[in-house]
Formats: C-alpha cells, structure tokens, sequence
C-alpha cells in the first residue's frame, strides 16, 4: 500500500474508533436501540442451499470454537455450507499468496486496520452491497461504518471489539499476600513485589514468537499513560521516531518488571518461548503466577480451566503509568474478497445483532453492534469494562501496532514484535532496542 493512503487510513481507524467504540460499547452496557428486524442473513429459508462459502481468520483453539458455534448458526438459517480457515497470525503472508493465485476465501477477517485499506487499494476486496450496508447502517453507530470504508467505499464491517487495557489476576493469590488490585505504576510493581515474597511468581508473560504481540500492548498501555493520545498518535504515524525520549520512558517503566526474573514465571528464557493461550492457561488452570496480561478475549482461555472468571479470575484495569487513564482497543473486520452471493450473506449476517448474541454466549467476546442486548453476555465482566472505557474518555485509541504496516507492528519474527522480545531478552538495552525499533520502522514506513 501506498504511504498517502496508509497514513490516511491510519488518521479515520484512530479517530473513529476513539468515538465509536466507547459509543457502542457503552450502549452494550444500557439499554439498547430498537434492533433491525431479522438483519441477519438476508437469505430466507434455505436459499443459500448447495452454497459453499470459504472463511478465513486468524482464530484458533477457543476463539475459533466460539466463532465456528455462530458459522453453524448461519449454516442452519440459511443452507449454506461454511469451510473455515485459520491463517495464524500472519493473516498478510497466508492471504498474500491465494490473492497471487486469484484463489482466496470468500470472506476474511482482518485483525489490522492496514490491511482493509491495503487490499482495498490493490482491488482484493470488494465493496459492500446495499443491503450489506444497510444492515450496519441499521445496527451500528457511523463511526464504525467508516472503519470499514477507505475513500468513501465500504468493504468490511467490524464483528468482533477487543479491550485491552485490562490485567487478569488469581483472586486466591492475591487474597494471600493481602494485595489489592492497583491502580497505578508504582502501587503495580510494588504489589508484583509483595507477591513475589509471599512466595507468587507475579506475571506470566507470552513472549514466544509467535505471540509477542502481548508485547506490543504492553508498551501501547505504558505510552499512552505517560506520553498522552496525541504522542501516542504521532508515534503510530511515525511522526516521532522511536529513539525519542518519550519511547525512553516507557521501555524503562516496562523493564521494571521485564527486567526482573523473579517477576516471570520463567524468567525471561521461560517468557520467550511462551504463547498466548498458555500464559493465561498456566496462570488460572496451574497456578504458576498471579498476573497475567490479555484482553477481555482471555476469558475464553480462562473458560478451559476449572477458574471460574468473576470469582477466580477476576481484572483490574491496566495500571496508570502516567496522567492518562490507557484504554487500548483492537478488532476484527470481515471483508468479502469474491463477489459472490454466499460472501455477501455471510457478512451480513455477521453484523446482525444475531450473530452477535450467538458469539457473545462462547464468552471473551464484545460485540461493537449497539443492538446485541447485554443479556448477551455470560457474566458482569462486560459491564466492568463499560465502565473502564467511560472513565477513559476522548483517550482511547486503537492498537498502536495494528496501525502500523504489518512489516513492522503485525508480522511474528521481525519489527516491534521481535525487537521487543529482544528487550525482554537483555533489558539492559533499552538505547539498542530503541535503535532497533527506528530502524525497522523507518523501513516500513517508506
């Protein structure tokens, strides 16, 4: 993609959703709008019948489970059969090569706002039809509308709303060091500390790999917090380099507890060969730390354990590391690459209100439809983030990483993910990790 549209995509993703989503999650949590009559699939009956439609994301395990329950609800009402694919995290280098090949799925979803307006300017998508559009228009505020629009089309729709300012924690844990949840750096390392003597590894951290990505949210939390949302959007833009000061900062306040191996379950060589799903896995079903970082998607991990979320597990919002309250937000958005009738179905019957309540029963999901009831949702943990999001206000932003060109902020190996694993590796380094940082970015940026 271009560098004009790509910046340009960047500026709508990170005002938009600082607007839409604390719109529509917030009307998750109160009472709804009058929802659009059977917007679902827009196929009655059994018209898609003898259908086969291909999808592609990134989910497995749990996540992918829960969204298969809704591909399952869309195969009854209309006849279709859904084929589901699992790109992995790279959804750019499984998608890259079916576009070479003109074989891509019917539908993907997108985990980086880049990739919409990339694929839209090469052609690899098409656009929405009326009655897909129709069906947003109906269920979700405007602002999410232009998430999925580059120069005025739209080509996808966000059916899936992540919040990740959040720290999961062992409630038995912290009753036993007689710890409360904290609300700012230094009361976060100071109870890391206290558990650490009462005998609690403090944090599980996901660094492998493949999953470093946890990586990036940290250091989006910390930035946030201290540098302010303007920074932070600056930084995003690569309109301040990642050698500045301000960056100096945060990797400092993120060594604090990096940097420490009796932090880390593990230690750092633990930390760097751990995934995701196991970091929250080995926190609630093994009691092998207290703390764990994940979005509110975790609670599905958590849902494989015996723990029971809302009592065993429970969050507390990311710790302040400055004057502004870090409310980070990520998603997923649905696009059609063949222009076929079974594509066009299946995204509308993604963003009907739904589809959404199917998802949203699986748990570890938010949907951004203001239309899905809160009822919807298997425990309180929804309200709680409602509530995080209001207290942060006009602050909110989107995944700093995910606005950034895959090559740099979304690609497992290379770039921030890698550069960051570097840090937890030697956190001695910070001035070498920063360089690193510039370096990857400057490329990525050209």
């Amino acid at each position: 993609m271009q560098k004009g549209t790509q910046m340009q995509a960047r500026g709508f993703w990170a005002t938009a959703v600082t607007a839409g989503l604390l719109v529509a999650t917030a009307a998750c949590g109160g009472s709804d709008d009058k929802t659009s009559d059977s917007s679902s699939s827009g196929a009655g009956g059994q018209e898609l019948k003898g259908v086969t439609i291909e999808v592609a994301a990134k989910w497995t395990g749990v996540e992918q489970q829960n969204f298969q329950k809704v591909l399952s609800a869309f195969e009854k009402k209309t006849g279709a059969k859904v084929n589901y694919a699992s790109t992995g995290e790279n959804t750019d280098a499984y998608l890259g090569p079916r576009l070479q090949a003109h074989q891509p799925p019917d539908v993907a979803i997108l985990p980086q706002p880049g990739l919409v307006a990339q694929y839209a300017k090469k052609n690899d998508l098409k656009p929405l039809s009326p009655d897909v559009t129709a069906t947003i228009d109906a269920n979700y505020t405007p602002y999410w509308k232009q998430l999925g629009s580059v120069d005025g089309k739209a080509y996808g729709v966000l059916v899936k709303a992540a919040y990740k300012s959040i720290i999961w924690y062992r409630t038995k844990a912290f009753d036993d060091a007689g710890v409360q949840p904290p609300a700012d750096w230094a009361s976060f390392t100071k109870a890391a500390q206290t558990l650490s003597d009462a005998g609690s590894t403090p944090f599980e951290l996901a660094a492998g790999s493949g999953d470093s990505w946890t990586l990036t949210d940290w250091f989006e939390n910390v930035y946030l917090s201290q540098a302010g949302p303007d920074m932070y959007d600056k930084l995003t833009k690569h309109e301040i380099k990642w050698t500045d000061p301000s960056v100096t900062k945060a990797l400092q306040a993120l060594v604090q507890i990096w940097g420490k191996s009796n932090m880390i379950a593990g230690g750092s060589a633990g930390a760097l060969q751990q995934k995701f799903d196991a970091s929250v896995t080995d926190t609630f079903g093994k009691n092998k730390a207290a703390m764990v970082y994940g979005g509110d998607f975790a609670a599905a991990n958590i849902g494989t354990t015996s723990a029971k979320v809302g009592t065993d597990a429970k969050v507390f919002a990311f710790p302040k590391a400055g004057t502004t309250t870090p409310a980070v937000l990520g998603g997923d958005t649905a696009v059609a690459m063949k222009d076929s009738k079974g594509a066009m179905a299946l995204i509308k019957y993604l963003a009907s209100p739904e589809a959404g309540t199917v998802w949203a029963k699986g748990g570890g999901y938010i949907s951004p439809s203001k239309n899905v009831k809160p009822d919807a949702y298997p425990d309180a943990l929804t309200k709680q983030l409602v509530s995080q999001l209001q207290a942060a206000g006009d602050s909110a932003r989107y995944d700093m990483s995910d606005q950034t060109p895959a090559a740099f902020g979304g690609t497992p190996g290379q770039g921030e993910w890698e550069d960051l694993r570097a840090l937890v590796k030697n956190p001695g380094d910070i001035k070498g990790a920063q360089a690193k940082l510039e370096s990857d970015a400057a490329k990525a940026f050209k």
